[in-house]
């Protein structure tokens, strides 16, 4: 079938469209509000010479298409979002070199190494926040940061002493901030390492403002800014994997993670550092798709191996507080009949109704609970249960920065797990089309086959194996999803 005789075989429905070369390779993926008109306009042939050269360019490739049929706009956002992640195609635009946002890089390399403002990342070997859409804001907080911490930006030129410390200003500038102006480099680098760790907390802040901003407008119905700080999500999401990375592989890093863990044990009143930290998130869409998360850090590191995830159980709806229950239980029902020990911290995402559910959690498995506190966001605010007052810990302070980074881990490990569920049931809710088939044989058919792409290559006979699947049944699934 040419291109165009697929073209006049599109529906006239909202999804997402799949371009490939002669070689099969996915080289774009794009939204349409109707399939049937966006993918046509591609192959008007009158329009080329109007066309930016990279969209032309992108045309001359196209050897092949496939189409995803969904039911909403909102939904062809988040499985375009989804895909270009999977496939990343050449032709899709990777907002990381769009030279609107600016990055702070940091060179490790250097022997004081500086906070400096650039637009393109130069190395893999320096270390990059952001990016971050508001210059002004984030010079303003670098210059915070400068007089917090007493770190370098990038203007400075220090100087080294005959004694092999060194001197940062030689004018004005050494009276005006409160640290030293002669330090070791082994004092710096402490300085660096904590302003590093309240940059990371600021840019995991203005990520979760962004999703926020996102849902915000794919409510309202702003398709093309919610794709657009969609995207500025993921680049986001990508520099802070890569500062994870560092983290990991970086004497620096480590240094400043055993900091954060002994000066939160201070600050907490705990016996000891607590060198293993749980943390509870729940994550819903008004009220759907309730998952839940806990993740681990070990010596104020992520121990992914231990993050776990969870579907809710117990009840059907939206009720975060027996929720929260629900998975608290679980998770130490499982490490105690494991004979495995408690972590030495619970940290819970939420106020004082979240950490009494966790509490009852324990108290129903007649489990003594390990040190349990509450974060609630509004403010930073640590709640305990042992009936201590509410504490709040300068934004500044090392161990408030080490639990924000735990809590926002386990915020994006359950917003992951909530958004797999929800492109999960975007790609089976094409079964809902399918004449003639109802709930239970079409959860017969996903129990079979283990998922709709496993489902779409199956042959007739394959689908006559399952149970209710007669000839003629069989043959229309196929066919439909052949066709959809």
């Amino acid at each position: 079938m040419s291109l165009k005789e697929k073209v006049r075989h599109l529906p006239n429905e909202p999804g997402v469209y799949l371009m490939k070369d002669k070689l099969g390779r996915i080289i774009y993926v794009g939204k349409a509000r109707s399939l049937k008109k966006r993918v046509s306009s591609y192959f008007q042939r009158g329009r080329m010479q109007t066309l930016h050269p990279k969209i032309r360019a992108l045309i001359g490739m196209i050897a092949d298409f496939d189409t995803y049929s969904v039911k909403s706009e909102p939904e062809a956002i988040l499985l375009e979002g989804k895909l270009i992640k999977q496939w990343r195609p050449r032709y899709n635009t990777d907002f990381t070199d769009d030279k609107r946002f600016l990055l702070v890089r940091v060179d490790e390399a250097e022997a004081l190494p500086r906070f400096r403002l650039t637009r393109v990342r130069k190395d893999e070997r320096s270390r990059y926040f952001g990016p971050f859409a508001h210059s002004g804001l984030l010079r303003k907080t670098l210059a915070q940061m400068r007089r917090q911490f007493g770190i370098l930006l990038g203007d400075a030129n220090p100087k080294r002493l005959p004694d092999g410390s060194w001197q940062l200003y030689d004018d004005v500038r050494r009276d005006l901030y409160a640290f030293p102006n002669t330090v070791t480099g082994e004092e710096y680098r402490l300085r660096l390492a904590q302003a590093c760790a309240f940059l990371d907390g600021k840019s995991r802040e203005w990520l979760t403002t962004l999703r926020a901003e996102m849902q915000v407008a794919a409510a309202e119905q702003a398709f093309e800014k919610a794709a657009e700080l969609r995207d500025l999500v993921f680049a986001l999401e990508k520099t802070l994997a890569k500062t994870r990375h560092f983290e990991r592989t970086d004497p620096t890093a480590v240094s400043a993670s055993e900091v954060a863990v002994r000066m939160l044990g201070e600050a907490l009143a705990l016996a000891g550092p607590p060198r293993s930290i749980e943390c509870f998130d729940i994550s819903h869409i008004s009220g759907t798709f309730v998952v839940a998360s806990m993740v681990r850090f070990a010596d104020g590191r992520p121990d992914k191996d231990q993050y776990r995830r969870f579907q809710i159980r117990d009840f059907v709806g939206n009720d975060d507080f027996r929720s929260m229950e629900e998975v608290v239980g679980r998770r130490y029902r499982r490490l105690r009949g494991e004979s495995r020990p408690l972590p030495d911290l619970v940290v819970i995402d939420g106020g004082a109704g979240q950490i009494g559910a966790a509490l009852k959690g324990f108290l129903r498995l007649d489990i003594a609970p390990p040190p349990l506190i509450g974060l609630a966001k509004k403010k930073e605010t640590i709640l305990f249960t042992d009936g201590r007052p509410p504490l709040n810990l300068p934004l500044s302070h090392p161990g408030l920065q080490l639990i924000q980074r735990i809590r926002d881990e386990a915020h994006r490990f359950a917003n992951t797990y909530n958004a797999d569920l929800r492109s999960r049931k975007i790609r089976e809710s094409v079964l809902d089309d399918v004449p003639g088939l109802g709930p239970v044989r079409r959860a017969a058919l996903l129990a079979h086959f283990g998922g709709i792409d496993r489902l779409r290559a199956a042959t007739v006979e394959a689908i006559r194996e399952v149970e209710g699947f007669g000839p003629k049944l069989a043959a229309e699934v196929h066919a439909f999803l052949v066709g959809a």
